[in-house]
């Protein structure tokens, strides 16, 4: 198990490279670790609102979860039980969240523009700290 206290601790870690990447002009990089903190940050929520010590992280520890088992960030806002409350008063920017997909990370280089990135960081760092 990927206990939650380290799921907090890797999405601010990852929110905070993404705001460097972002400062060294590497847009689709920032883009694709502010959607991989917002997935760890909904993982966390799951956690708490399931009274879990932690996500699951093995094959194994999934053989009973396989919904669970997923990047998909609709199905995890779903799973962690604040999507009406999200979705009422971050509509915004969960739309921006919402658009990212963990395969970006084979898109070719160069696609993400300068304000989209920040737009994304915008909202990442407020979703997580409502999660």
């Amino acid at each position: 198990m990927l206990n939650r206290k380290t799921i907090i601790q890797i999405a601010k870690a990852r929110l905070k490279d993404a705001r460097t990447l972002l400062s060294a002009k590497r847009f689709d990089g920032a883009v694709y670790l502010c959607g991989y903190a917002i997935e760890l940050g909904l993982k966390s929520k799951i956690c708490e609102t399931l009274n879990w010590q932690g996500y699951p992280e093995s094959r194994n520890e999934f053989e009973n979860y396989r919904s669970f088992k997923t990047h998909d960030l609709d199905v995890l806002l779903h799973l962690s039980g604040v999507e009406a409350q999200i979705k009422k008063s971050f509509l915004a920017e969960w739309s921006a969240i919402s658009q990212w997909n963990p395969e970006a990370r084979y898109k070719p280089i160069g696609k993400v523009k300068p304000i989209d990135a920040k737009s994304m960081l915008t909202a990442a760092g407020k979703l997580l700290k409502q999660l």
